[in-house]
């Protein structure tokens, strides 16, 4: 059995536990191994901004990132949200570079481990600028400024 085939097996196990019946597709892409849910009552894992699925990303990477042979990590989505998300967050990115440029250093956050990765990958699209997480807890703050 794969490590893609156990993540996925521990999605579907946890939705069943919560009483669901869902699909878990695996879709790997070169940035990361994606795992799709679908199917009815998906909807329950984006309640509260996603939060039950940012705890079963958090879940499946604490358990099966180390099995990977290469620096990708699992990214667990439903019905989309997260791919919309993701995009939401690289446009407000792109957005704080742009009046970084301006003004001066910007703050982003408090973003998951996940979201600051985002930003990083997005912000080092620019070799003008640079990014760097600060604080000690989970949720980190992100300075976006000019090199």
């Amino acid at each position: 059995m794969t490590v893609h085939d156990k993540a996925a097996g521990l999605i579907r196990d946890v939705v069943a536990a919560m009483g669901l019946t869902l699909d878990v597709q695996v879709v790997d892409t070169p940035d990361a191994i994606r795992l799709e849910i679908s199917g009815d009552g998906g909807e329950v894992l984006l309640k509260r901004k996603g939060e039950a699925l940012d705890a079963l990303q958090q879940i499946v990477n604490t358990g099966f990132r180390r099995e990977l042979d290469d620096d990708r990590s699992f990214v667990v989505d439903c019905m989309g949200f997260r791919r919309g998300k993701d995009d939401e967050l690289k446009q407000m990115t792109r957005f704080t570079m742009e009046k970084a440029k301006l003004s001066g250093p910007q703050e982003l956050g408090p973003l998951n481990p996940y979201s600051r990765r985002l930003v990083h990958l997005t912000v080092a699209e620019d070799p003008s600028m640079s990014s760097e997480s600060i604080g000690d807890a989970f949720l980190k703050t992100v300075i976006i400024s000019k090199k």
